[in-house]
């Protein structure tokens, strides 16, 4: 029978398989995490699956309509215990018939991502957009001639001493309804330009409001009570457009190369957006007739992309935003199912520094900093600050999705099961590690228990950052990144790997985890992009001394500062002044949404910050260069020395041939 090929997102697993298989055997044989609980039966619904069709220039695979099979009665008749969303298959029922790109959705995996934005809210003022009153509005008398919308205008002013608001074309329908129901007592909406929005029957006290980040691979939002400035829920989810490419630039080349991609994109960011409003709302048992804005950050493209822009100018120099402008919106035109809502969405710095950057700015304050702060948000593509109260400077630095786990022998995001924290011990060379999900060490009892029989799935971004880091501090690599074979002769755990060598941190299940000579390589590169990036900034801000630096987003959050020295991501400084900050774009869009100030700083800000593009300064390849070597090929590390015992720099110079940045000159933007 003719063999199909079948790719698995967001896992990137793939493989051949005969024609007529099922989806839910091509995913066990090839060990993509799909549910199932009724074992196939067509009676849980748990293995939903969908199908990505079109030009995916990634794999190199064009996926036509009927890449599956037609559906059967056990999906036309299905009536399982979980209702078959509109354009998903049931992989225990859908059998492959062509090549085919298969995304699984999270709500279908066993092991979701952990979806790691977590919100660390300072105090501030809370100065909200939307006021409510509650009045009791007088029946109409015959012979009186004030409409009913005067009667509630005015009733609102009588009532609390205030001016009479006006009431818009769109609140007109609301009135009689809501008079109606709530037998002439009525909580009447108000924002800040004296407008009603809202007009609800009886007495309503809490006013909701939701800040979202769009992230290229997660989207994390905050509930709040627009009227305490209270966080009443968080929740995230995958950002769905992962089917259509992993980073942003595959995203774009899917917009080229198919006509009408970009809505496609659209509508799958959109559906996103508005799910996880629902789920937020859920948490809390309320409704979303309640919430009466949604404040949106993201990256550049997240942002064209979620307004329904076309992304492309993006993709190539010089990366020019359709705006750079915030905007405020109804909620509908961005097909969220919000009643009542408005959308605002901030502005983006340049065409490869966004809203979320904008927003992380505001949390953490470099405008407001008495001494120079480095604020750096590692990702696909790391957006980096630097300045203080007189002048800040942004760029972005395309550092690849080496740091997420991705193109690396055993590298994967953050799932439950991947290895996230590693020790190596300097004398015995015998490493030791902590999993996600796992609270245990590798080398206490219970850990093989803890993580099954096919032990640790992979290693994460984190885990990667931290076993490079060790390998060094344990001489098991040199300062150019060079994994020493010769130790081969005192471990086990240095293996000939072709004509290098690989570190193996573990080999249980049969399942070998290593960090591969290649796997240096790429994170050097990765890392190399970004110091190059920041040291360009400190270039051009006149070489201040860095005494505070934050590690923004949900890979920063993970990182541990010490190794992130040791690797040399950031200058060297003191260890106590290097700290997660979390989310601090999702931090910032909470303030936006609960203050007017906030907004209007966030505005300034952004409109301020003095713009690098590294694809046009001539000094980025030369320090791109120097920022191979571990943890730099030229520059002192006099703090970090003073902190832990390093290895003596390579003899045999800087790591200059290793490979080049991957710098935007080519039409690839950050």
């Amino acid at each position: 029978m003719a063999g199909h090929r079948i790719v698995f997102t967001p896992s990137g697993l793939n493989g051949s398989v005969e024609e007529g298989t099922s989806v839910l055997d091509a995913a066990r044989s090839l060990g993509v995490d799909l549910d199932t609980v009724c074992g196939g039966r067509g009676i849980c619904g748990r293995c939903q699956v969908e199908v990505s069709t079109g030009v995916h220039a990634k794999w190199g695979m064009e996926v036509a309509e009927d890449a599956l099979g037609p559906r059967a009665s056990i999906e036309t008749d299905y009536r399982g215990a979980r209702p078959l969303v509109a354009g998903r298959r049931l992989g225990c029922a859908a059998r492959v018939c062509g090549d085919v790109v298969i995304e699984v959705p999270a709500e279908s995996q066993v092991h979701r991502q952990v979806v790691r934005k977590d919100l660390d809210l300072p105090a501030f003022t809370v100065d909200p957009s939307f006021t409510a009153w509650f009045v009791e509005v007088p029946e109409p008398e015959l012979g009186d001639d004030r409409s009913l919308a005067d009667l509630v205008r005015l009733s609102v002013r009588d009532q609390h001493g205030r001016t009479a608001p006006h009431v818009p074309l769109r609140a007109l329908p609301m009135l009689q309804p809501a008079i109606d129901r709530g037998s002439g007592a009525v909580t009447v909406v108000v924002d800040e330009g004296d407008q009603v929005v809202a007009v609800w029957p009886g007495f309503v006290d809490v006013l909701l409001g939701v800040a979202i980040d769009i992230g290229s691979t997660t989207i994390a939002g905050h509930l709040c009570d627009l009227s305490t400035g209270e966080v009443l829920a968080s929740a995230g989810r995958m950002n769905p457009q992962i089917r259509f490419g992993e980073d942003l630039m595959s995203r774009v080349s899917y917009v080229m190369m198919n006509p009408g991609g970009e809505a496609e994109l659209t509508a799958a960011v959109r559906t996103a957006v508005d799910g996880l409003i629902g789920e937020l709302v859920d948490q809390i048992e309320s409704f979303r007739e309640y919430v009466l804005e949604v404040v949106l950050v993201g990256n550049p493209i997240m942002h064209h992309l979620v307004l329904g822009l076309d992304p492309t100018p993006l993709g190539q120099a010089p990366f020019t935003l359709t705006t750079n402008r915030a905007l405020v919106t109804r909620a509908s035109d961005l097909d969220l199912t919000l009643p009542y809502a408005r959308c605002y969405v901030a502005p983006c710095i340049a065409g490869h520094v966004g809203a979320d950057t904008a927003a992380a700015v505001l949390a953490e304050g470099p405008h407001r900093s008495e001494v120079t702060q480095l604020l750096v948000d590692i990702g696909t593509n790391a957006e980096i600050v630097l300045g203080d109260r007189e002048r800040v400077f942004a760029a972005s630095s395309p550092t690849g999705p080496a740091f997420e786990g991705a193109q690396l022998s055993s590298g994967q995001r953050a799932t439950h099961g991947s290895i996230e924290t590693v020790r190596i011990d300097r004398d015995t060379l015998e490493p030791r590690f902590r999993a996600i999900g796992v609270d245990l060490w590798s080398d206490e009892d219970g850990f093989a228990a803890a993580t099954g029989p096919t032990g640790p799935s992979g290693i994460c971004g984190s885990g990667v950052i931290d076993a490079i880091a060790e390998m060094y501090l344990a001489g098991v690599i040199d300062s150019n990144g060079v994994i020493d074979g010769s130790l081969a002769e005192r471990t086990t755990r240095v293996v000939a790997d072709g004509r290098t060598f690989s570190y193996v941190l573990s080999e249980a299940g049969g399942n070998r985890i290593a960090i591969t000579q290649n796997d240096v390589r790429a994170i050097q590169l990765a890392k190399a992009a970004l110091r190059a990036g920041i040291d360009l900034l400190v270039e051009h801000a006149g070489r201040p001394e860095i005494t505070d630096v934050r590690l923004a987003g949900a890979f920063g959050a993970h990182i541990d500062p010490l190794r992130a020295l040791v690797l040399g991501l950031v200058p060297d400084c003191p260890v106590d002044r290097v700290r997660s900050v979390g989310n601090a774009a999702g931090t910032g869009a909470v303030q936006a949404l609960l203050s007017r100030s906030r907004r209007t700083e966030l505005e300034d800000a952004a409109n301020e910050i003095v713009k690098i593009e590294t694809a046009t300064e001539p000094r980025f390849q030369e320090l791109f260069v120097a920022a191979m070597g571990v943890p730099h090929s030229t520059d002192p590390t006099p703090h970090l020395a003073a902190t832990i015992n390093l290895p003596e720099p390579s003899a045999s110079g800087p790591a200059s041939g290793s490979g080049r940045p991957r710098r935007r000159a080519r039409g690839v933007p950050a």
